[in-house]
């Protein structure tokens, strides 16, 4: 396929489709005016759409930070419209790996575990996805053959349409899943869904997986091979790790367990040529787009051409206080840290033992009363996060001369994520995989993780379920896994596993079960009578 060159594009794009016409019909409000007509007459304008539908992940609207966002309807374009940071909030925030020290809105009680259906965050939450379904069902029915024909569009050019639309067809089974996730449910729509005739129906978890398994699977040939696409793209083996990683939710999502196609779609990603790469620390910095023989997918943010509050810029800034110099920006917002449910996972959180452990511990120390959290308004108390930092590990210049936006891609799916998914669906009895694979590809993580070191090494009896999500936690902290795998393992709002704050209470409480999901939007059960709330709320 030929690149598009997708950082370059985003910074010149003003290009959307007509669609705010029909804002409540798609339960959202959109902000653009451009035609269709105007937006597809060329293949360059293509183009130009395809990179939009990619850019919905790191960039909140079409003019930088503010002053144009995707999603209007008075959502706060920094907070609440960027998928990155709207992303971290729902599936971090609520666990042991983040609490919030700022008073915004109603942002503390997603750790409180006490949202409701009128909190703006979870409206923006439930609005980006849907935002970006509707984008991608526009390009899939402006692309077809016959269509772009009609424009006059041929040759390899209208062969490198035809290939994107299956790219756009993973990208939106992505932003479902993401919906199935966080709500259980969906408004449902596709390309035969006309803008502005019905209101969009409601897809159950169940029919929701099932649609997302079946998109998946149909366009798994029509995807590039896995290393053959542009850095940033999609190909077969993102389409295999979001199969994997539903297939070991499936359980929660439809009541079925699929652990023996976790081992499948996860081993096919393994046995793809992809590579754990040394220095875990690289992964997170300013060029990590190095780490591509590691990532699977990844958002490319960009500090020059990605200007967003929303993004990885979002995940520097407010991890930093006064020691913003040391994450590469020229200043911090001294807001998010984690709690003591998070240090308890390491032996040693200097990292000299295990180099996963990114916490700043010269900036405010690491004493016992202070990661405790006696005060989550301080930003000084509790476990200082610097896993992501727009610092180049070759040392060189990052792209913004400012300081402000961070040039740190965000990793969607890597290489870790699929070890230890395999590792877990064989313990959990799956069938094709075996348990001396598992062990190993562990082994793989921690010697990475402490440097080549036998220290590291688990032996046969270290590997049970719950030491799986303690290494889990330890490799996949702040990247948004962590309240899908407390789901999973029914300790997200049960009294099984405490931390700090949990519920609200400094020693942590149980909650209603009914905070597994999140809420439906009340305004969005108002403009659309085929929604139903969830089990509740």
């Amino acid at each position: 396929m030929q690149k598009i060159n997708l950082k370059y594009i985003f910074s010149g794009l003003l290009l959307s489709l007509l669609i705010a016409s029909c804002a409540n019909k798609l339960d959202l409000a959109p902000v653009n005016d451009v035609t269709p007509e105007k937006a597809y007459s060329t293949a360059a304008g293509y183009k130009s759409v395809l990179a939009k539908i990619y850019a919905t992940l790191s960039i909140s609207g079409n003019t930088g930070p503010a002053g144009s966002p995707d999603i209007g309807g008075g959502l706060d374009e920094g907070s609440q419209v960027g998928f990155i940071r709207n992303f971290f909030n729902h599936q971090e925030l609520p666990t042991d790996e983040a609490v919030v020290a700022w008073n915004d809105q109603t942002i503390k009680d997603f750790h409180d575990l006490k949202v409701t259906s009128s909190d703006v965050f979870v409206l923006g939450m439930y609005a980006r996805p849907i935002y970006n379904i509707t984008l991608i069902n526009e390009y899939l029915r402006e692309s077809t053959d016959a269509k772009v024909s009609a424009r006059g569009i041929s040759g390899a050019e209208a062969a490198d349409i035809a290939n994107s639309r299956a790219e756009a067809r993973f990208l939106r089974a992505f932003n479902y899943w993401v919906m199935m996730d966080l709500f259980g449910k969906s408004s449902f729509i596709t390309e035969e869904d006309l803008i502005g005739t019905n209101l969009p129906k409601e897809i159950s978890r169940v029919d929701l997986f099932n649609y997302i398994e079946s998109e998946l699977k149909d366009i798994d040939s029509k995807l590039a091979p896995a290393h053959t696409i542009e850095y940033g793209r999609v190909d077969q083996a993102a389409a295999w790790a979001l199969l994997a990683r539903m297939y070991l939710n499936a359980k929660v999502y439809t009541g079925n367990a699929k652990y023996t196609e976790a081992i499948t779609y996860s081993q096919k990603v393994i046995d793809a040529g992809y590579t754990l790469q040394p220095g875990y620390a690289k992964l997170f910095m300013a060029d990590n787009d190095k780490q591509r023989n590691e990532f699977i997918f990844a958002i490319n943010c960009d500090g020059l051409r990605t200007k967003s509050y929303g993004n990885t810029t979002f995940l520097v800034h407010a991890a930093c206080g006064d020691d913003a110099s040391a994450y590469g920006v020229g200043s911090g917002w001294g807001g998010y840290r984690a709690t003591k449910g998070l240090a308890n996972l390491f032996s040693d959180l200097s990292g000299d033992s295990d180099q996963r452990a990114l916490f700043t511990t010269s900036a405010f120390g690491t004493s016992e009363s202070q990661i405790a959290i006696p005060d989550i308004g301080d930003f000084k108390n509790g476990l200082h996060v610097a896993k992501f930092v727009n610092v180049r590990s070759d040392g060189g210049v990052t792209s913004d001369p400012s300081k402000e936006f961070v040039d740190a891609d965000f990793a969607v799916f890597r290489l870790s994520e699929m070890y230890l998914i395999y590792a877990e669906s064989v313990l959990r009895g799956g069938t094709g995989g075996d348990a001396g694979t598992a062990l190993q590809y562990v082994n793989n993580i921690r010697s990475r993780a402490y440097g080549g070191s036998n220290a590291g090494q688990w032996s046969s009896s270290d590997m049970t379920l719950q030491s799986l999500l303690d290494e889990r936690g330890r490799e996949l902290y702040w990247e948004g896994h962590r309240r899908t795998d407390l789901v999973r393992y029914d300790q997200l709002t049960t009294s099984t596993y405490l931390w700090p704050w949990k519920g609200g209470v400094s020693s942590g409480t149980a909650v209603d079960s009914k905070f597994n999901l999140y809420p439906i939007p009340s305004s969005n059960l108002s403009a659309n009578k085929n929604l139903t709330q969830n089990a509740g709320y």
